[in-house]
């Protein structure tokens, strides 16, 4: 997520500047060929090209309001992720004591036990960032080269993380051994939470009805993880995006000789501003379309995506404040005025 007032035109620039090329070559073809070259035939009445753009534009329009819904929809997920965080911290503590049993345990014992539930939480935020920043085919960081370089200069933690090496922080050996080998680690972590709630309500640390709230938590927890791997696991409709692609390239190819004419009436030279002005259309059409792509996928990783890790980060510091520790992990920074 960029996190500074706004992109600067050096970095709008910077991000588009192969495609200005591109549309400077498209652009400057045909004005060679129908001033230097004299074929005057390949001009175009603009009135059909206009029609094209008009077209090009409501798809745009549609394919962009599409991806904001997706990462504002993320957005929630993740705020609705803190708010129920926090909520699991408060129950930890207040509801797992000795109240109901037999015997008081010490205060140690339960500061292990709460110690436990919430670092195993964390534990399940490590496991699902890591796994919505694991690269997808469609994702644009695989085939944009651009973003790829972005990504290399300025990776995601999670890029050249090691999953394994984090949750050990987090996890008893025998836990990191049980899930080491699962496919979907974030799930088998709530399981493991599930376990322990049921061993803490047969010691009778906690009675039945603050037992099911908390696996309540746990069933919510679940239903924001589902959210966030539909929107990783499934891309935005292809048919759109490839269709979509393929128009605003017909409507650049075509500006330059829908123009030819019409600077061709101011007389003299000024045919030749038919370069930097298509230039200029083909850029806001292409451009415009580019930032729907770079919101379709809000996991990635990528400088428009959503802040998961800083979020993970924001709630472990809540949660072992919680917990009264003293030495918490800082929170995230801003690279480049992004925020992972």
């Amino acid at each position: 997520m960029h996190a500074g007032r706004n992109f600067t035109l050096k970095e709008t620039l910077i991000w588009t500047k192969g495609n200005i090329l591109k549309f400077t070559i498209i652009s400057a073809i045909p004005v060679i060929l129908y001033d230097t070259l004299g074929f005057t035939a390949i001009a175009v009445p603009w009135l059909p090209i206009a029609l094209i753009g008009t077209a090009v534009a409501f798809l745009i329009g549609f394919k962009n309001n599409a991806s904001y819904d997706r990462l504002w929809e993320s957005r929630k997920i993740w705020g609705a992720i803190v708010n129920t965080s926090r909520s699991w911290g408060i129950m930890v503590k207040d509801y797992i004591n000795s109240d109901f049993a037999g015997e008081k345990l010490p205060d140690d014992q339960l500061h292990k036990i709460h110690k436990r539930l919430i670092y195993r939480h964390i534990a399940w935020l490590t496991a699902l960032r890591y796994q919505l920043r694991t690269p997808r085919n469609w994702e644009s960081v695989v085939h944009n080269k651009a973003n790829r370089k972005y990504m290399e200069k300025f990776p995601a933690p999670e890029i050249n993380g090691s999953l394994q090496d984090e949750l050990k922080i987090y996890l008893s050996d025998e836990e990191c051994s049980s899930i080491a080998n699962k496919q979907n680690a974030a799930t088998q972590i709530i399981a493991l939470q599930s376990d322990d709630l049921r061993e803490l309500r047969r010691r009778d640390l906690t009675d039945d009805f603050r037992h099911m709230e908390m696996e309540r938590l746990l069933v919510d927890f679940y239903t924001h993880q589902g959210k966030s791997e539909r929107i990783k696991n499934y891309p935005f409709p292809r048919q759109y995006a490839t269709i979509n692609l393929f128009f605003v390239w017909l409507f650049i190819l075509l500006v330059p000789f829908g123009m030819l004419p019409e600077f061709e009436k101011l007389g003299g030279n000024f045919i030749w501003l038919t370069i930097p002005f298509s230039v200029l259309v083909s850029w806001v059409f292409h451009t415009t379309e580019k930032i729907g792509e770079a919101s379709e996928n809000p996991f990635e990783g990528s400088a428009n995506d959503i802040p998961i890790t800083a979020l993970s980060r924001t709630i472990e510091i809540d949660l072992r404040e919680m917990l009264g520790e003293q030495d918490l992990p800082e929170s995230i920074k801003t690279t480049n005025n992004i925020l992972f």
